[in-house]
């Protein structure tokens, strides 16, 4: 069975910020053999060992602009990972897994489509509630079929319709 890693980051008190959490609580209810998850505000160099100890992660957080409900695509790792202060991207995070772990496996973003993320206030915007039931109907079928063959496959991108 692969170890599958699921990072959702955002921060819920920022409305439809808070998709990326929302998306991986729900999930983990579902308590999917082989699935760990993660829940924070923002991806950090705290990830790379976590991120090392498995064999696929999917990085999951809300975005601003998508046209489809949700946006599946490969992390390309041959991108260039820079760093910030306070800021890590996907790419970065598993950079840092193989620098500073000598593993970094595939990985995936999802992004979910978000609209409302102004003022500071908890709870997801009507769409982003739709949005979000999509995505976690994509990711538990991806899951459990990635389980099924023993591998993890998935188009370079996949949006809803």
């Amino acid at each position: 069975m692969r170890r599958i890693l699921l990072i959702g980051y955002g921060n819920p008190g920022r409305g439809d910020d808070g998709l990326g959490p929302a998306l991986a609580a729900e999930i983990e209810a579902l308590g999917i053999a082989g699935v760990t998850v993660d829940i924070d505000y923002q991806l950090t160099v705290d990830h790379a060992s976590l991120i090392a100890a498995h064999d696929v992660v999917v990085f999951a957080d809300a975005m601003i602009g998508l046209a489809d409900p949700f946006r599946f695509a490969k992390v390309d790792g041959t991108q260039l990972a820079t760093l910030g202060s306070h800021q890590v991207s996907p790419v970065a995070a598993l950079a840092l897994a193989k620098l500073l772990f000598g593993h970094a496996p595939p990985g995936w973003m999802l992004a979910i489509a978000g609209e409302d993320f102004g003022e500071v206030k908890e709870g997801l915007s009507p769409s982003a509630r739709d949005n979000l039931a999509s995505a976690v109907a994509f990711l538990r079928d991806w899951i459990a079929a990635g389980q099924a063959a023993g591998t993890i496959r998935g188009a370079a991108v996949h949006s809803a319709e």
